[in-house]
């Protein structure tokens, strides 16, 4: 297993569509064990993948959420209270399951990635300009260096 790199936005192949997996064979299931490397390791709860799909959606609820792919950000988003999915398992095999509360917000936003859509669409255009340009911006900067480090410095 392998730790995968983490698209941050602005980049634009956060907005692809994903294409449906056809077949789980090997290379499916090594991705999807990367995919579990990296979420575990990240300071995140999700990872999008394409074998989902949600058959019904019921009431609605507001709940703030923030990205891997736009990092230090937060801001309430209105999705299903409660979701019915269809997805597929490690092994290829269907099967459905209900969600409701942060499982269910979860999987909305990691389909909402499958489709090419982020969670910064959700809230104002101003406010999303403001994030693309602080996230562009920490970018172009070096990494700061340690609080310690810097203390030794002065």
């Amino acid at each position: 297993m392998s730790k995968l790199d983490i698209l941050t936005f602005p980049d634009p192949r956060l907005r692809r569509t994903a294409t449906p997996v056809t077949e789980v064979n090997d290379g499916i299931r090594r991705m999807v064990d990367d995919m579990l490397e990296t979420m575990y390791a990240a300071p995140g709860i999700g990872l999008a993948a394409i074998q989902v799909e949600i058959s019904e959606r019921e009431g609605k609820e507001e709940m703030e959420e923030g990205c891997l792919s736009v990092p230090g950000f937060y801001e309430p988003v209105t999705r299903a209270q409660r979701i019915r999915v269809r997805a597929l398992n490690r092994d290829g095999e269907p099967f459905e399951q209900e969600a409701d509360g942060l499982l269910a917000v979860c999987i909305q936003h990691e389909v909402d990635h499958l489709e090419g859509k982020l969670f910064v669409d959700y809230i104002s255009s101003l406010k999303r300009q403001r994030i693309r340009k602080k996230l562009e911006k920490d970018r172009r900067q070096p990494p700061a260096a340690p609080a310690e480090a810097r203390r030794r410095a002065i």
